[in-house]
Formats: C-alpha cells, sequence, structure tokens
C-alpha cells in the first residue's frame, strides 16, 4: 500500500510559513511523542534554515516514558532543545516557554542593551495534521482559540494568539510532505492517524500495527490477543482475534474490517499501552 496525503491547503501553508519566518523569533515544532522522527516534516529544515527552534514532543501520556526521554537526550545532544508535554491535560506547558525563553535568552540581552522595550516571544507552531497544534494553543492560552479535532486537516488558515503575556504564537495549518520516501513512516502516521483513515487500506495499517507489536511489544500483545506472533496466513490471525473479541458479520462470519478497525483503534486508545513507534536506536 502507498500513502500520500498533501491537500491543497498545504501547499499553501508552506508557501505562508516560509513568507512569515520573518515575523517571529522561534519556530515551535510539534511532533508526535509516538513519532519522535516519523512525525518530523523533512521539508522543514530547509524552509526554517537557521531560525531558532524548539522540538516540543506531543501526546507523551501516549509514548513509552523511557523512549521518550531518549528521544529528548538525542535531540540535546544535536543541539536542539527539546521537551516533552501532553497538551490534552495541560502536562509540563511550563517547559516551553521557559525553554523558549532560555533558546530566545541572549537575542533578547542584546534587545534590552540597546534599549528596546520588552516585548512577547513571538513563536510560530509548526507540525503535522492531528499532532495536537489547536490542543496545545488552547491550553496556553487557557482559552478557546483554535479548533481542535481528531480528524487531520481542522486547521486550515493562521491566526496570531496571545499567550499571557509572555508569548504570541503564529498558529498554522498542519503541513505533510508531498511524497513519503520511506513507506514504514507512512504506515506508523496512518496507526496514529495522522492520516485520515478514508484514504488508508485499513486492513494493511492493522496488519503493520500487529507485527510491529510482535517485534517490539511480544508480551503485551500475547496479553490482549493471546497470541506472540502474526500467523503467516493472515486470514487466521484475523479470524482468531475476530473470535476472542467477538467481531461478526452477520451470518455468523468474521467481519475482518471491522477486527482491523478494532486493532487500530486498540493501539490509539492505549489498550497495548503507551508505545513508541520510533526508536533511537534505529538511527
Amino acid at each position: 500500500m502507498t500513502i500520500q496525503w498533501f491537500p491543497g491547503h498545504m501547499a499553501k501553508a508552506r508557501r505562508e510559513v516560509t513568507e512569515n519566518l520573518k515575523l517571529v523569533d522561534i519556530v515551535f515544532e510539534l511532533v508526535d511523542a509516538r513519532l519522535p522522527l516519523s512525525s518530523r516534516n523533512p521539508m522543514l529544515d530547509a524552509i526554517i534554515h537557521q531560525k531558532p527552534r524548539l522540538i516540543v514532543l506531543n501526546k507523551a501520556d501516549m509514548a513509552d516514558e523511557r523512549e521518550t526521554q531518549r528521544w529528548i537526550d538525542y535531540f540535546n545532544d544535536q543541539g536542539q532543545l527539546a521537551v516533552a508535554i501532553n497538551s490534552l491535560e495541560g502536562k509540563g506547558l511550563q517547559k516551553v516557554t521557559k525553554a523558549a525563553q532560555t533558546i530566545l535568552h541572549d537575542k533578547f540581552e542584546r534587545m534590552r542593551q540597546k534599549g528596546m522595550k520588552p516585548r512577547a516571544i513571538r513563536a510560530m507552531i509548526i507540525g503535522i495534521p492531528n499532532v495536537g497544534k489547536s490542543t496545545l494553543i488552547n491550553r496556553l492560552a487557557k482559552k478557546n482559540v483554535a479548533k481542535t479535532g481528531n480528524t487531520p486537516g481542522i486547521t486550515k488558515a493562521q491566526q496570531w494568539i496571545k499567550v499571557g503575556k509572555e508569548i504570541e504564537l503564529l498558529d498554522t495549518p498542519g503541513i505533510l510532505w508531498p511524497k513519503f520516501e520511506d513507506q514504514q513512516v507512512g504506515y506508523k502516521l496512518a496507526l496514529t492517524g495522522a492520516i485520515k483513515d478514508t484514504i488508508t487500506n485499513m486492513e494493511d495499517v492493522a496488519v503493520y500495527g500487529l507485527n510491529f507489536l510482535s517485534a517490539h511489544y511480544p508480551e503485551r500483545l500475547e496479553a490482549r490477543y493471546q497470541i506472540r506472533m502474526v500467523h503467516d496466513d493472515l486470514v487466521e490471525t484475523f479470524d482468531h482475534i475476530g473470535k476472542l473479541r467477538r467481531v461478526y458479520a452477520q451470518g455468523g462470519e468474521i467481519d475482518y474490517d471491522q477486527v482491523a478497525e478494532l486493532i487500530i483503534r486498540d493501539v490509539r486508545g492505549l489498550h497495548f499501552g503507551r508505545l513508541t513507534l520510533d526508536f533511537v536506536d534505529d538511527l
């Protein structure tokens, strides 16, 4: 299965990001803590250039805590400050402001020495769809100023949002890139909900999820579905899960479409626990 998704508004957003970089002091790059690498847009390096950047690993409550810390250490070793947060519950948000102040300390000190009046940090928030940008903005602003939803592609335009007296945020729509060079990235994004389910083959995504669990979290796969490996005959595996979870169509047959959706819901719903799909060791 080849997964591609690059709606027209994303191409427009990419142009707008490039045009508005001069208006901000720093870029907040929001990534999914479960996919610290796969949820990064490789086009951003060329767009952002030397603009100061803070990497924000959102949805940290859904990711393997040990792996999240390893990713933070990795980014720090690369000279990029990173913090982990849970925007849905508002946990760790103070880290974002503090880290931004740390990164921009020298710049604002130079401004003060030149006699310029103190002002709020101007930041642009960038990330792929469904990574939690709008939820983070609403939490930071302490009011619903950005539309939110579990469906990728909610935000379609840019807007400035004040976050207290310390930060002014320029929100941007989620931007994917035109082509996934590594289809594994596409599967990971589809499994975690960054790509619309309606344009993916749910059975293929579910099989990818089962194989990933078998390879990296076999004990959790066994606890949930009473299997540790995916059978070469996928029908046999789906039959087993369908019978175990009683997923039947009319006539008593196993409903394979519903089994695939069940597997994906179980991954997204933390029924396998906190999962990380990207590993530092694989770099």
